[in-house]
């Protein structure tokens, strides 16, 4: 079972979650995350980072991540983002246990009313499925296609959902 665990930028697993999110999300975009930091300025320090950890024989392995931009693009909203899970772990829930971590930061310890995300296409069925709604027509973000999505606090059933995690 993976533990669920908010980390800094100075975390000795936080090499792991940059190396997911290379392989996951930047790499087939052409980034890298010199790159991303070059173009994103700042934007890895303003970062709440979120991983799933398993025990591994060689020490704790990183095989998901989520970030949480608080107070953006103004106070009381947050932006979800550079979501990944390990390929080979992908469909075990591992998705989901982090985007409730973040909605439950997000909403209960930090206040905020909102969050959103832009969903690459293949992902609005999961967020769909999370209570999160489509806000937007398609757009090309990264020249991938996305859609906003968006999850508010007072959105029914979500603190049932928080509760069962």
């Amino acid at each position: 079972m993976a533990d669920i665990r908010r980390i800094t930028t100075a975390d000795p697993l936080y090499p792991q979650e940059c190396a997911l999110r290379e392989q996951v999300l930047l790499g087939p975009i052409g980034y890298d995350m010199a790159r991303f930091r070059r173009e994103f300025s700042g934007m890895e320090e303003k970062f709440e980072h979120f991983v799933a950890v398993v025990r591994h024989a060689s020490g704790p392995r990183v095989i998901g991540c989520a970030t949480l931009l608080p107070a953006y693009p103004a106070a009381g909203t947050g932006k979800l983002m550079q979501m990944a899970v390990d390929p080979q772990r992908q469909g075990e829930g591992l998705g989901r246990r982090l985007v409730v971590a973040v909605e439950s930061r997000a909403f209960g310890e930090l206040g905020l009313t909102e969050l959103f995300c832009h969903a690459q296409l293949p992902a609005i069925g999961f967020y769909d499925a999370l209570g999160w709604e489509t806000v937007s027509d398609e757009f090309t973000e990264a020249g991938v296609p996305h859609r906003k999505m968006r999850l508010r606090a007072e959105k029914p059933g979500m603190a049932e959902r928080l509760v069962e995690e």
